[in-house]
């Protein structure tokens, strides 16, 4: 019993180790670039969108549909996590802040503590000592790609990450039959429910790569045919939150068949030699050109060096037990080859992160069981000759960096060496945590070096200084611009920022904009206004706006209920030059001359007159009801005609006209569409969205959660059985 206590209390003093190492990780990295974890899509996409929906939660209603965000509006196909419980609580919490940097810095860092004991509990259940759980724990949040992407800006596949590996620790729990299936299925959900299809795939390439690796290890079915049905009730649970996205791919950008590669962000397998060189800058293709900026594949510093020190004779045992994990760390190694684009999943060098979580854990698996310092002056000889070759391959990708690629290689085999005189006379607790507290100034040295990121939009992180700053455009403004045509230099509130909006800043301003960053958007209304995915535009996107739909003779700024247009400078020079089109005029906001130019409507703002009725023909309509998911409208026409409504013609639309259904369309293949019949009088037509296939996934919700039920009950009858048993044989 005594020894069963220490051994809990080891865990629990490692576990806090490794907490406490992730901090001090956190705060080395804060202390070399303060926004390091504020950058690109987390300034721009996830921050402001927290806070978008946390204003919403809080007025009491969660936004499925804001029809004036247009391509950008339909947030159950963007990354929101509408139905992740953790997300919404963040997004609850984020109004309350004014400084987003920090802000989005504690949530990165709990995530960070949550995927560094998820490690550490894989590292517990494989049998490794807790020492060297902990060194992978603290170890993975600083892995190359976590940090300087997932981390520092794609937050939703950081966060299923962290989910996913609690997730994997779960299952081997539950397929071993010390614990029940509730963790695995609320771990695995909460991986699905970020949003980001990436998690969901590696989720379930882990639960088979489980389940095949219990088989081999057990020499048994049943546990791991369990352990695939409480998964398989997970995927029925999340399978609404992908409903909405696989039914509405035909009409976005992104689609959900398309395979290819093109190499872009296809990783070589020769790269992950450099795993271990915290100077390695690999080679392939991304957006930077073909030798990267940043140490992408670098993984810990000690991974290769270590293999010399593992008693590989003993290690062979171990072979069954670890199936699982080398099943994962293959094929996730095989993916981020290419292809470049499979369906929705595109970019392999995403998959990164995986294959440094599969390699941690082998290695420190195998160090945490098999660790041996016997013959260091051979095993450090071959440990020598490892550093040696990642100097040469991290050289060889980067010949220009070879000092640098030099200094590292002698660190790591001082750190090394260090390490093993420690393991030898200190013994494994004090080599331990050595190689934790290296992982804070190599963090600190990697992200110092990688200044000025060229990720970073540079967006402000005062909530209230943004606001300050811009102008207070009430309504619905369509902007115009490029962010492509601001300077690095023109990157601040005195700046373009203070004038103009791209991504999703129109949240953090709590402004009304037609767009904001979608990685998905709307194909045919992109296509009208030439817009992106970040809302720049092409220059004849003003032509475009102000050009007749001739089906209704409207222009599309009609059709949308625009307020406002505001157009950049520096993609319009002459705009001002030019007289305003028709029933529009030019509009002066001092301040803001160098950067904009305002056109508002003569007559007043449009977006709050009638509702979201933008056109009729041959229809008297007048607006009774409005809400972000209908319309509800009094209608009467003597000889039939049209609605046409400011809606994007998301799939998910139903009209009803007193009671009875009646079909829609779009005109332009993007505004909605009723034909209202010929002899209506004072009819009610209800125009309603719902995230298409929402009753199957609302069902699917259901059974998931039964099936889970039935599980547990089995789960716990089973131990009640067992419990029963041994006191029957423990009877005298």
């Amino acid at each position: 019993m005594e020894t069963r206590i220490q051994a809990r209390a080891d865990v629990y003093k490692w576990g806090a180790v490794t907490a406490v190492g992730v901090i001090a990780g956190y705060v080395a990295v804060v202390l070399a670039n303060a926004r390091h974890f504020y950058t690109d899509d987390t300034e721009s996409q996830y921050a402001p969108l927290w806070v978008m929906l946390g204003r919403s939660l809080r007025e009491g209603h969660l936004p499925f549909l804001v029809p004036e965000n247009w391509m950008a509006g339909n947030y159950t196909i963007e990354e929101a996590g509408l139905l992740n419980p953790p997300q919404l609580l963040i997004d609850l919490i984020a109004p309350s802040f004014d400084n987003l940097a920090l802000y989005a810095t504690l949530v990165k860092l709990i995530f960070a503590i949550i995927l560094g004991l998820g490690v550490f509990r894989i590292c517990l259940e494989y049998g490794s000592k807790p020492a060297w759980a902990a060194v992978a724990g603290v170890s993975i949040p600083f892995t190359g790609f976590l940090l300087f992407f997932d981390e520092a800006s794609w937050m939703t596949a950081f966060t299923g990450t962290a989910w996913m590996v609690q997730a994997w620790a779960s299952a081997i729990r539950y397929a071993r039959g010390k614990s029940g299936p509730i963790p695995t299925f609320v771990f695995l959900y909460l991986a699905m429910s970020v949003q980001y299809v990436f998690p969901s795939v590696e989720s379930g390439l882990m639960i088979v790569a489980v389940a095949i690796g219990e088989v081999v290890y057990q020499r048994r079915w049943l546990p791991s045919v369990r352990l695939l049905a409480v998964s398989a009730c997970a995927a029925l649970a999340g399978l609404a939150t992908y409903l909405p996205s696989l039914l509405t791919a035909d009409v976005t950008w992104r689609g959900a068949s398309e395979v290819k590669n093109d190499a872009f962000l296809a990783v070589p397998w020769s790269e992950s030699l450099n795993a271990s060189l915290p100077s390695t800058m690999p080679a392939f293709v991304s957006w930077w050109g073909y030798i990267q900026t940043m140490p992408m594949v670098y993984i810990a510093w000690f991974l290769i060096p270590a293999l010399a020190f593992i008693d590989w004779g003993k290690a062979r045992g171990a072979a069954r037990e670890l199936t699982a994990v080398g099943i994962f760390t293959v094929a996730v190694l095989m993916w981020t080859a290419g292809p470049s684009t499979i369906g929705p999943l595109r970019w392999p060098a995403r998959v990164l992160p995986m294959v440094a979580i599969g390699l941690l854990l082998l290695v420190c698996i195998l160090l945490g069981r098999y660790a041996t310092t016997d013959n260091w002056r051979r095993r450090g000889a071959a440990a020598g000759i490892l550093v040696g070759l990642l100097l040469i391959r991290s050289a060889s990708a980067a010949p220009s960096l070879l000092e640098w690629h030099v200094i590292s290689a002698v660190a790591v085999a001082a750190l090394g060496a260090a390490m093993v005189w420690l393991g030898r006379t200190k013994g494994t607790a004090a080599a331990c945590i050595l190689a934790i507290v290296a992982v804070s100034p190599i963090a600190y040295a990697q992200v110092r070096a990688a200044q000025p990121t060229p990720m970073s939009w540079n967006l402000p992180e005062s909530r209230s200084d943004m606001k300050a700053a811009f102008p207070d455009f009430d309504g619905t403004t369509l902007q115009l611009a490029d962010r492509a045509l601001v300077t690095p230099d023109q990157r601040t509130l005195d700046g373009a920022y203070g004038s103009l909006a791209f991504g999703n800043y129109p949240k953090d301003l709590e402004l009304t904009y037609t767009s904001g960053y979608t990685p998905n958007g709307h194909y045919y209304f992109g296509n009208l206004l030439c817009m992106r995915w970040d809302m720049s535009v092409c220059p004849d996107a003003f032509a475009r706006a102000f050009s007749v739909e001739p089906e209704t003779g409207r222009t599309l700024v009609d059709l949308m209920n625009v307020d406002r247009v505001v157009l950049q400078n520096a993609l319009y020079p002459d705009a001002r030059n030019h007289p305003a089109p028709d029933g529009w005029k030019w509009v002066d906001y001092p301040g803001h001359e160098n950067y904009i130019s305002v056109l508002e409507r003569v007559d007043g703002p449009v977006s709050t007159r009638n509702g979201r009725i933008s056109h009729t023909q041959g229809v008297e309509a007048t607006s009774v009801a409005e809400t972000n998911m209908s319309s509800t409208l009094r209608v009467s026409s003597r000889d039939g005609g049209t609605v046409v409504f400011a809606r994007l013609g998301w799939p998910g639309y139903r009209a009803t006209l007193n009671g009875q259904s009646v079909p829609i369309d779009v005109v332009a293949k993007s505004f909605v569409t009723v034909d209202v019949p010929a002899g209506t009088q004072d009819a009610e037509l209800i125009l309603t969205w719902r995230p298409p296939g929402w009753k199957i996934g609302g069902a699917s919700m259901v059974a998931g959660i039964l099936g889970l039920g039935v599980l547990e009950w089995m789960y716990l009858r089973g131990r009640r059985r067992d419990r029963i048993t041994n006191a029957a044989n423990d009877a005298p």
